[in-house]
């Protein structure tokens, strides 16, 4: 199909422009987990910060570039109105809470647990900010099919990140300089800098959006700001429920250890670390989502909508239920990304990636109520898997740490998951096709139980060889059964 060709092209750019920008990301796991011990917690804070900066990003968006979507794509609405309006929306709120920040960033950085470092919370909350306003600008290159400059724009400010704390964490000491006194009397290496550099990453992102950025002259109208905020405040709920699910582990997992505050941060510095591996996932989910989003809200006239969302979810699982089976017959190799004292947690990986896997799930279904305008739908599900999430944590975390985070989140996104593909059936009923999902994922299931034997069973070279053999098996089914190669481009009329 033309329609699924288009999402295949802009999905391919978006996820290799993801890939490639996650993997430069990657990079940090190892600087900062080889240059901060496990035992030392200093990953763990890390860790627990940034949990909090991905709900502020959602409080601060509040919904507005789902909503963007929605209303640059309404008949009659002016698109011009329609960015400034949101901008300054967006922009009025990023000002507004970093003045209150600045003013009380004592207690809050008490309330915390961080009391002895507002430096913390002031950072990292205008780089917050600064991400939530050009969100938008981002938000708009997807709208207007600028998808390599979105993705150089990506890649450009990561590859600075990186580039940054190879200088602070390796040139510098190498070098044996210590400018402005950074580290301290006894070069010791500290975690404010990693909010510094990105606070850096974040400013100049803005001068490379100043062409976006022209838009906020546009206007401000006050029936569409009232309009928009009607239709946003509903994916604002699910988009904070839905972070919660993916943060709230690492958020409240100090405070329910049982053990000692350095304990406690240095295994969930471990948790953190691990989880990197897992969001191989968050990728390609966010690959898709930046493609599907607007796609989706385009193709809501046409007739066959319905079986090209069908067909989409099944080419999702079925690429998602290949990278898992990749990351696990490689999980010897891709360890090598964190440091060797952050090896005990990596049991963690296979749980975090299906819940992954069904976050992307949830995610492709919610466009049910989305084009409905039934969004309350959409918060109403992510409310009960938060509610879900925060249970198991409370109860297992102090008996089983953070694998009792692995499997909460695991919880909730499959709760979230039945509860929107049911109920959406209701409302906007589309014809999975669920038989062949079955089959991939039982496959898979099969396929994880052997690797999984292989890699504990085997020398590295043999497991690896084994692994192999097995991801072949899926490729060979998939090939067999969705991509027959006679349909290929080229090397199809060897085929036929």
């Amino acid at each position: 199909m033309p329609n699924l060709k288009s999402l295949a092209k802009d999905t391919a750019i978006y996820g290799l422009s993801s890939i490639v920008a996650r993997f430069i990301n990657y990079l940090l796991v190892p600087i900062q987990t080889n240059k901060f011990a496990s035992t030392g917690g200093e990953y763990g804070v890390i860790t627990n910060v940034y949990a909090y900066v991905a709900i502020l990003i959602i409080l601060l968006t509040f919904g507005m570039e789902t909503t963007f979507f929605r209303f640059m794509n309404k008949e009659g609405s002016d698109p011009k109105r329609v960015y400034s309006t949101v901008l300054r929306m967006v922009g009025a709120v990023a000002l507004f809470t970093s003045v209150i920040v600045v003013l009380f960033c004592r207690p809050i950085a008490a309330w915390l647990g961080y009391e002895s470092h507002p430096e913390y919370v002031v950072v990292m909350y205008l780089t917050v900010a600064i991400d939530a306003f050009i969100a938008i600008p981002f938000a708009y290159l997807r709208c207007i099919h600028k998808p390599v400059k979105f993705a150089s724009l990506k890649i450009a400010n990561i590859g600075l990140n990186i580039l940054l704390n190879l200088v602070y964490f390796y040139f510098l000491p190498a070098l044996h300089l210590n400018p402005f006194g950074i580290y301290g009397d006894t070069m010791h290496y500290d975690v404010v800098w990693v909010f510094y550099i990105n606070l850096f990453c974040s400013a100049i992102n803005v001068l490379l959006l100043m062409r976006e950025l022209r838009g906020i002259r546009g206007g401000f109208d006050g029936k569409l700001c009232r309009s928009m905020l009607s239709y946003a405040w509903p994916i604002l709920v699910m988009g904070l429920a839905g972070q919660l699910n993916q943060c709230l582990s690492q958020i409240i997992f100090p405070k329910f250890h049982g053990g000692t505050p350095a304990e406690a941060m240095a295994d969930l510095g471990i948790y953190g670390a691990c989880i990197k591996i897992a969001m191989i996932m968050v990728m390609i989910t966010q690959a898709f989502r930046f493609a599907y989003e607007p796609f989706v809200f385009s193709k809501v006239k046409d007739r066959d909508n319905k079986e090209v969302y069908a067909q989409s979810m099944k080419y999702f699982l079925i690429f998602t239920l290949m990278a898992f089976l990749v990351v696990m017959a490689y999980i010897d190799i891709v360890k090598l990304l964190i440091g060797e004292s952050y090896w005990s947690g990596l049991r963690v990986v296979p749980i975090v990636m299906a819940a992954e896997i069904m976050f992307g799930v949830f995610f492709n279904l919610s466009f049910w109520y989305k084009l409905t305008d039934r969004t309350i739908w959409g918060a109403y599900f992510s409310g009960v898997g938060a509610v879900v999430l925060f249970v198991v944590n409370i109860v297992f975390i102090p008996r089983y740490s953070y694998m009792a985070c692995a499997w909460a989140g695991f919880a909730a996104y499959g709760c979230s998951m039945l509860l929107s593909y049911f109920i959406g059936q209701r409302y906007y009923r589309v014809d999975y096709p669920l038989k062949q999902i079955a089959a991939y994922v039982a496959l898979t299931v099969v396929l994880f139980v052997c690797i999984t034997w292989s890699s504990a069973a085997l020398p590295l070279w043999g497991s690896l060889l084994v692994n192999t053999l097995l991801v072949g098996v899926y490729v060979v089914y998939t090939v067999w059964r969705d991509f027959p190669l006679k349909n290929l481009p080229v090397i199809g009329k060897y085929f036929r």
